[in-house]
This record gives structure tokens, C-alpha cells and sequence, in this order.
């Protein structure tokens, strides 16, 4: 008797244990819009990475320091967008601090060369290109790039801002993916 409650309790302390980390590591994202299409769709379900970009107390040469790695070019994010929403966003890494971004109406070149994640026409909405990233921020961008509501519109996402990477698409389960 004494042996099946240990392994009762001992059972229900490790699901304990487990979603907690969970909880702590990883946050649910509901997909709304367009911008992101066809890399995501309106309605999908991600889980979110909020543990991957954890920042180091440790500051070295004045520099900002993750633990792992941090954001780097291609990451798919969410983050807190600089406009004041409540909803969170969802969007491309393009451009990492220092780099240097243009925009020709066609294509996205970062520090002069053309990117290749997305194949689609991308307008200015300024004529302030090309724009330098400065530091602590990152310049995004959607995939669906006619509609997305991006960095082309309010500027540079702070990295504070950034609440974590997409790691999968879990629902619906026939559109299951993974992110690297």
C-alpha cells in the first residue's frame, strides 16, 4: 500500500514539476491575420521558445549577452510591438543590430546583400532607407509583405520587446511544423 502511494506521489510531482517548466518555458500564440502567410496561417496555433533568448546578468564589454543564443537573422518572433498593443505580433528577424537595411520595391537587401527567405515584392513606406539597425533592436518584417504591418511602419523592435522564437505549429495538426 505504502509502495503505490509513493509512486502516486511521486508521479504527481513529476507532472507537476514538468508543466511548471513548461508554463515558465513556453507560451501558446494564437496566429491572427495575414502577415505571415504562407509561413503561417490565420488560426494556426504556436508554441512559443520564451526561454531561448534569456538574457545573462552578466553584462561583458557593455554588450548585451543571452545565455544561449540570441535573436539572429531568419528567426520567426513574437514580441510586444512598439505601437502600444495589447495583442503581440509575430514576424520575420531581418536585420540584427548594426546591420544595415535597404529596400529597393522588390527586394530586402541586409549589408548589401539580398535576402532569400521570402521571394516577394517589398515596398518602402519611407524614403529613409537604407536605415542602420541600432543597437538592441532588430528590424522585422512579415512574410505576406502586402499586408504585413512591420518595422517598414513604426521602426526598429527593442529587444526587450521580444517575448520569444516560434518553435512549433501544434494546431491544426495536420499543419504541424517545427522551426529550427
Amino acid at each position: 500500500m505504502r509502495s503505490a502511494l509513493r509512486d502516486t506521489g511521486e508521479t504527481i510531482i513529476t507532472a507537476v514539476v514538468i508543466f511548471l517548466v513548461l508554463q515558465g518555458t513556453t507560451q501558446s500564440f494564437l496566429i491572427e491575420g495575414s502577415s505571415m502567410e504562407p509561413t503561417l496561417l490565420q488560426d494556426e496555433r504556436l508554441l512559443v521558445n520564451r526561454f531561448v533568448y534569456t538574457q545573462s546578468t552578466l553584462s561583458l564589454f557593455g554588450n548585451e549577452d543571452y545565455l544561449f543564443s540570441g535573436p539572429q537573422r531568419g528567426d520567426i518572433v513574437v514580441f510586444h510591438p512598439p505601437t502600444g498593443s495589447s495583442t503581440d505580433f509575430v514576424k520575420r528577424i531581418i536585420g540584427l543590430p548594426g546591420d544595415w537595411i535597404d529596400l529597393d520595391g522588390a527586394s530586402v537587401y541586409v549589408n548589401g546583400e539580398k535576402t532569400d527567405w521570402v521571394d516577394a515584392p517589398t515596398a518602402r513606406r519611407s524614403n529613409s532607407y537604407p536605415v542602420q539597425v541600432p543597437p538592441g533592436a532588430y528590424f522585422v518584417l512579415g512574410d505576406n509583405r502586402r499586408v504585413s504591418v512591420d518595422s517598414r511602419n513604426w521602426g526598429f523592435v527593442s529587444a526587450e520587446s521580444i517575448v520569444g522564437r516560434a518553435w512549433t505549429v501544434y494546431w491544426p495538426i495536420p499543419e504541424f511544423q517545427m522551426f529550427s
